[in-house]
């Protein structure tokens, strides 16, 4: 599996979003990404991919797209 698949996946299965709408996807742009989605969508990509995110970059997680921008601080290239 890919980076990016996997990346995809834990959007999908995390916030319940089909992998269509990802690219739109924002902080609290579907009910499930609220405060408490944020954090299980913090902790599974920390799983996924072996890091701890910095707390600035937890905040910073606004969107589908900032995240991919962040995984880049640790090395993950999406």
């Amino acid at each position: 599996m890919t980076n990016l698949a996997k990346y995809n996946a834990l959007f999908c299965d995390t916030l319940n979003v089909k992998e269509e709408q990802l690219s739109e996807l924002k902080y609290q742009g579907v009910p499930e990404w609220d405060s408490v989605g944020h954090m299980s969508l913090v902790a599974a990509i920390e799983d996924a991919f072996d890091i701890m995110m910095e707390m600035d970059d937890i905040i910073d997680l606004s969107s589908y797209e900032k995240g991919k921008e962040l995984l880049k601080k640790y090395d993950i290239e999406i």
